[in-house]
């Protein structure tokens, strides 16, 4: 009697790839034959101790491939045109999927994406961007109500829409205290795509460079498919500690620092006033580029947003990260860099071999927005949401798990880092969340040692926050008996 195989949990492999590939190699072996039925995605996922949305994944992984087929009311079975006595020979896509240079997402990143779009009733604390009400969307909606600003619907310049440069120029120095000019400013389609540019085309394999630790560039697998070595910079509460980029330095050559100073991301710290003047002073004096992430800024609560390192940065030193997603709408695709015109014009012709450019569409309508009457209240109403939902958030958490946390208080941005007191397996806590119906995302993502968790609370709905954060306490609690 066949032992019943289960899925390797602790395995870099997806769940439903590695059943996928044992279907595979079973139907092959012909375990079972061409024609034959193949149990249901419920039952199957009761044999194999996953969850029904891992089989139907890896139902549609081969379906794609040709091995089975399904028909309303027959079931799932073996393909018979695949296995029969004249093969089709469908190409093992796959195969194809696990080639290429360019890495796929880390597991438990697409677990979460797996969950979620299998129950969108999840409440989610995992996702990193705005709720749909804390958009502008009525703001958006009465733009293009009046008279349009209609661009022309061809290719643009490489650099960008230049009507949403032009409004670049003053919403920085207005808003960020950054002097620049439009041919300094390239439009990307948000700050990843930024951050792409950047380790394609001014880095090369094997280069070294600083990231903070936890960062979220750790969650981007494209730094390892540029096949850059990384090298952390610890984060405390006033941010990371100059002198150890001078280490780094020594020891390995980095040759660029990847930072995200203001209300960081995941630990939501601010780097200290006196930290920032050493880390440019630093960089200016071994000569190495600064990467300055700065999406949370203008979340600020309570206080004036922090100034970013690129408006006191005399010497050139900073490459300078925006984007729209963070503050408005992530769905814009609309982002941007600030950097010396020889980068942008390198990276703009990349970019134009990518996608020819991006849709002026969007650009128009989020450089009318910034130029608009409407930015500045927009911005007061969604610190003043934000800032709610984050007092809702540490109030459950010490209601619910009081002596089992840990957090900083963060003063904007968009998430909560928490410290898990008792020992906990990521995986395991993930794992009884999702059952309780409740998302997060494990700080491993990070970088962090297992114990960490960041909880997003700008996409929950406010009312949801205290019953997630009880389902939650729920989960941790059954983990660690």
């Amino acid at each position: 009697m066949r032992k019943v195989w289960k899925p390797d949990r602790n395995s870099t492999q997806p769940l439903y790839q590695q059943i996928a590939d044992d279907l595979e190699q079973r139907i092959s072996y012909g375990e079972f034959p061409p024609g034959s039925l193949l149990p249901s995605e419920r039952k199957l996922a009761e044999q194999l101790g996953v969850n029904r949305s891992t089989v139907v994944l890896a139902y549609s992984e081969l379906r794609a491939l040709g091995i089975i087929e399904s028909r309303s009311g027959s079931g799932t079975r073996v393909s018979s045109s695949k296995w029969g006595a004249t093969p089709k020979h469908t190409p093992n896509w796959h195969r194809y999927a696990e080639g290429g240079n360019f890495l796929p997402n880390l597991p438990f990143l697409r677990r979460i994406r797996e969950a979620l779009a299998y129950d969108p009733s999840l409440i989610d604390f995992a996702s990193g961007e705005l709720a749909g009400d804390l958009a502008p969307n009525e703001e958006m909606n009465t733009i293009l109500s009046q008279k349009p600003d209609t661009p022309y619907l061809g290719y643009d310049n490489p650099q960008g829409y230049g009507p949403l440069r032009q409004a670049l120029v003053t919403y920085l120095k207005q808003y960020r205290g950054i002097h620049t000019t439009e041919s300094s400013i390239l439009i990307t389609s948000g700050s990843q795509q930024s951050l792409y540019l950047i380790t394609q085309c001014l880095l090369s394999p094997g280069d070294a460079v600083a990231i903070e630790d936890p960062s979220y560039c750790y969650s981007l697998p494209m730094f390892q498919s540029a096949g850059l070595r990384l090298f952390r910079l610890p984060v405390d509460e006033r941010g990371v500690q100059p002198e150890d980029i001078r280490s780094l330095y020594k020891k390995h050559r980095i040759k660029m620092i990847f930072i995200n100073p203001n209300f960081q991301n995941p630990t939501g710290t601010v780097l200290a006033e006196e930290r920032r003047a050493q880390l440019l002073d630093v960089a200016s004096e071994l000569g190495l580029p600064i990467v300055e992430d700065d999406p949370f800024s203008l979340t600020a609560y309570q206080c004036s947003p922090p100034a970013p390192l690129k408006s006191v940065d005399s010497v050139g030193s900073v490459l300078y990260i925006g984007s729209l997603s963070k503050i408005a709408a992530s769905g814009l695709r609309v982002g941007w860099m600030v950097a010396p015109n020889s980068v942008v014009e390198r990276l703009a012709d990349a970019r134009q071999q990518m996608d020819f450019g991006l849709s002026v569409v969007p650009q128009s309508l989020a450089g009318q927005f910034l130029s608009s009457s409407y930015f500045a209240p927009h911005l007061d109403k969604l610190r003043a949401s934000l800032l709610y939902k984050r007092d809702l958030l540490m109030e459950s958490l010490r209601k619910e798990l009081n002596g089992l946390v840990q957090f900083h208080v963060p003063e904007g941005g968009l998430h909560l880092w928490c410290k898990i007191m008792p020992e906990v397996n990521d995986s395991k806590l993930l794992e009884a969340s999702i059952q309780k119906g409740v998302i997060f995302a494990p700080g491993s993502v990070y970088g962090s040692a297992s114990g960490y968790v960041r909880f997003t609370y700008a996409r929950a709905r406010a009312e949801d926050i205290p019953s997630g954060i009880s389902r939650f306490a729920q989960a941790l609690h059954a983990t660690i008996q």
